[in-house]
């Protein structure tokens, strides 16, 4: 698995975490996405635009583990920690957190992205993120695909309309897509090249998404008043 990431920038792991972890974890996910309230401020779609729409498309909430301490202190952080570390170096602490779900049947695309358009320029540049199946995820309701890294090279990015995701133009002729049974994750690079399908069946994909980087980055970050709760912007 780390050959593999260092190679090109992402791999997967089959099974982190247990069936009966992957069960806890979706209770607490379900909570947050059906309460507004408490994750107001943190809460967008991805899919963008202002209408006023009866179902998120997309619904992203950051940071959920302020929301819910809980999270913090499950075994899927320590886990995912632990891999992170051996990827990457023992520095390696949790930045932040995210929920991405797909609501059943809104067939929307998550566009061409790499993670570091969101992200201001570091000295060090090593982080990896871990996103976590909550569902089976396949190619029909909006699972990973990965174009192999070739550089530490943000492309130009732009936003999508109505506070919605950035994305980039680019090339994904022999992108790999990567199915996961619950439980089953993939780690990638800040500068790996991803995006997912719409979800057209009748179930949701939960992922659960947590990003890691040296802790004197994490540093450097909030010294900057960087926390990923405010909004988003093209990295400049």
């Amino acid at each position: 698995m780390k050959e593999d990431f260092l190679k090109q920038g992402y791999s997967k792991l089959e099974q982190l975490i247990s069936e009966k972890e992957v069960e806890k974890i979706r209770g607490i996910y379900d909570s947050l996405l059906a309460d507004k309230v408490r994750t107001a401020g943190l809460r967008s779609d991805l899919a963008g635009g202002s209408e006023e729409k009866p179902v998120e498309k997309i619904t992203q909430i950051m940071r959920p583990s302020l929301v819910e301490p809980e999270l913090s202190v499950t075994e899927t952080y320590k886990l995912a920690h632990k891999k992170v570390c051996e990827l990457l170096g023992e520095d390696m602490e949790l930045d932040f957190d995210m929920l991405i779900n797909k609501a059943p049947h809104t067939d929307t695309e998550t566009p061409k992205h790499q993670d570091a358009a969101y992200w201001i320029d570091m000295p060090d540049n090593r982080a990896v993120s871990c996103w976590i199946a909550l569902d089976d995820v396949y190619e029909e309701n909006g699972c990973m695909w990965f174009l192999p890294k070739e550089s530490d090279v943000v492309m130009p990015h732009q936003s999508m309309p109505g506070g919605g995701a950035l994305f980039c133009d680019a090339d994904v002729t022999g992108a790999e897509s990567v199915a996961l049974k619950p439980g089953g994750c993939t780690f990638h690079d800040g500068f790996t090249l991803h995006f997912s399908r719409g979800n057209t069946t009748d179930s949701q994909r939960r992922a659960l998404i947590l990003n890691f980087r040296p802790k004197a980055m994490i540093e450097f970050e909030r010294n900057q008043g960087v926390d990923h709760t405010g909004d988003r912007k093209v990295r400049q």
